[in-house]
């Protein structure tokens, strides 16, 4: 069976189908201790900023906050584009994104106290179900909505690219941004995406299992389901966030 095409820009066919395993090959179960590893690094981290928010004020997380935002994104380049390094770079990745989630969250939630875990219990709820959904048939990674999925993927990128402009020459998308009833519904339908991309994933991760992918690609496999997670959580908080504004 050919490897289907995801939106997440971690998770492609030939992230999977170029490797060729010449000793012992991805597995699920391999993928999901993995994944499991990285979410507990992760949870350290970002315990780690919170603290130090909640103790010393915002200011004080700020440089971890941003080192992990930005030590991230370049660390996830080299994981995309050098996948036998993920097992050093996927680890790294998840302290990272840990760092600047534990900031932002300690932020949000001083503003609106208990968001924080209400976002946490979401995020790992809409993960339990769409796996429920996968693994039970209800819901397959089909060709069109792995067509529908990209394209909606697409478009939100491209809004919140158009939005970044908008906001830099003084002329921001105020619904990007404000809890009004449209800037609510647009956030629902991020939520909805995101939770769809980890069908995608799931399916992408099943496949390359089965075709005999090498085992270090279980470490890419987890580290592209923590790509959609840190992005769900995100989006999750950012709707908590409006709701609660209201």
């Amino acid at each position: 069976m050919a490897l289907f095409r995801t939106s997440n820009p971690a998770m492609n066919e030939k992230a999977f189908s170029r490797e060729q395993a010449l000793g012992p090959t991805m597995t699920l179960n391999g993928t999901v201790n993995k994944t499991g590893i990285l979410l507990l690094l992760a949870a350290a981290s970002a315990a780690w900023t919170w603290k130090i928010a909640a103790a010393q004020g915002p200011d004080a997380a700020l440089p971890w906050m941003m080192g992990g935002l930005f030590g991230g994104f370049i660390v996830s380049l080299i994981a995309i584009f050098v996948h036998r390094s993920t097992p050093i770079t996927a680890p790294i990745y998840a302290v990272m994104e840990g760092l600047f989630l534990g900031g932002i969250s300690m932020v949000l939630d001083k503003a609106y106290p208990g968001i924080a875990i209400e976002a946490v219990a979401l995020t790992f709820g809409v993960l339990f179900i769409m796996l429920t959904l996968y693994w039970t048939g209800i819901v397959r990674a089909t060709p069109a909505l792995v067509r529908g999925v990209i394209m909606a993927t697409g478009a939100i990128a491209l809004l919140y690219l158009v939005g970044m402009v908008m906001n830099f020459i003084g002329h921001p998308l105020m619904f990007l941004y404000n809890s009004s009833p449209l800037g609510i519904g647009i956030s629902i339908f991020v939520v909805i995406i995101a939770a769809l991309n980890l069908i995608l994933d799931f399916g992408m991760i099943e496949q390359a299992s089965q075709t005999g992918a090498p085992k270090y690609m279980e470490w890419y496999g987890a580290f592209a389901i923590m790509v959609t997670l840190v992005w769900l959580y995100l989006e999750i908080l950012r709707l908590l966030a409006r709701t609660r504004r209201r």
